[in-house]
């Protein structure tokens, strides 16, 4: 019933629903085996405040107390898993007992007052714009594949499966949408053919939360669309899937065979390391704002609901906030009043040295002043 909650209510994304699942197995299965659970770490082990013939478990919650909560999480930091994820959790944890309020199944809730842990402050990671160009460029990437193919004799052969460069297409295609558009990569796995009109300019996204909005299209992405829907036919053969982006035997293509695509086009670009298929969001977001587009923009373009979310990508490089501040701070050297940089002066040209001294006129010589 929670679960159903979070998708049909909610408006969760698959993806965030079956990631709430798994938490809260994890949660009743911490339930089932702790017993009185595992002492907090440098803490003395604390009796369960459960009654003894009472089984702790997501079907009896009235028996489930603060101290619960705080045991899981601190095996989860005994077992070394990411602050990320523990928050994930806890933030799982924390709708699925305003859920059990709202039935009044519970009369307080566990997870008050328990804090998320402190966030390592992390950068995204992305790539330079020389990397993205040489991600996207279709020559090279043919040239590439080309002789991956001849060397080790590798690809889609006549009954495996369509063409390399129909699968090419389709990979180009992708990547120009994460990376030109900034889509999250469930956004473009969940498009539609009928969502993606490249004479138009734009694609239609169905966002977090339910919410839609209108991504424009580069130019590139335009042409990179249009190339692979004019093959897509060969790939799905008649079967009538609506799904944009599909797979090598025609169904709607996942997130793990999308990242295989970015990975293998990483390496047939010559990077020096892989990335992701979010960290060409990343790249979008963060050359843009390079690029100077202000903050509000790219908030709309990423589809966030918070501008603190959006404010993750304005981690600029220090020679560029010094360049920044250089030529925008009324107190910086470069900078003036009317906005302009100013020239620099002209260096000082030494004192003329002084004339000799000139003698009166029947008197002594007088020092000229």
């Amino acid at each position: 019933m929670f679960l159903a909650h979070l998708g049909m209510e909610k408006g969760y994304a698959d993806a965030t629903v079956t990631a709430y699942g798994t938490d809260m197995d994890q949660f009743a299965a911490f339930l089932k085996d702790a017993a009185d659970g595992p002492a907090i770490p440098g803490r003395p082990s604390l009796p369960n405040p459960a009654p003894s013939f009472v089984t702790l478990s997501l079907d009896t919650p009235e028996h489930i107390t603060k101290r619960h909560v705080q045991r899981f999480l601190a095996e989860l930091h005994r077992q070394r898993i990411a602050k990320s994820s523990v928050a994930r959790k806890l933030s799982a944890l924390r709708a699925f007992f305003r859920f059990l309020l709202r039935l009044r199944r519970v009369t307080a809730d566990p997870t008050a007052g328990v804090h998320n842990p402190k966030q390592d402050q992390r950068h995204p990671h992305a790539l330079n714009v020389d990397q993205a160009f040489a991600l996207l460029d279709e020559r090279r990437q043919r040239k590439a594949l080309a002789t991956a193919h001849a060397t080790a004799h590798a690809g889609h052969g006549a009954d495996s499966g369509p063409a390399d460069a129909v699968l090419l297409a389709r990979d180009l295609a992708l990547a120009e949408l994460l990376y030109g558009s900034g889509l999250r990569v469930s956004e473009a796995l969940e498009l539609n053919v009928l969502d993606a009109d490249p004479a138009s300019g734009v694609v239609r996204v169905m966002g977090k939360g339910g919410r839609e909005r209108m991504s424009p299209l580069s130019d590139t992405a335009r042409d990179a669309l249009s190339a692979w829907l004019a093959v897509r036919h060969q790939v799905d053969e008649g079967r009538g899937e609506p799904a944009l982006f599909l797979g090598a035997r025609g169904g709607r293509l996942n997130r793990r065979q999308a990242a295989r695509i970015i990975e293998t086009l990483c390496l047939r670009a010559g990077l020096p390391q892989a990335i992701s298929p979010h960290g060409l969001r990343h790249s979008f977001a963060t050359h843009l704002l390079e690029a100077g587009a202000d903050l509000r923009s790219v908030q709309e373009l990423l589809g966030h609901a918070r501008l603190s979310t959006t404010q993750r990508y304005t981690h600029l490089t220090l020679s560029r906030l010094v360049d920044v501040y250089d030529r925008a701070h009324p107190r910086s050297d470069l900078a003036s009043p009317s906005g302009k940089t100013p020239q620099p002066k002209p260096a000082a040209t030494p004192e003329k040295p002084a004339r000799a001294a000139t003698p009166r006129k029947g008197g002594k010589p007088t020092p000229k002043r």
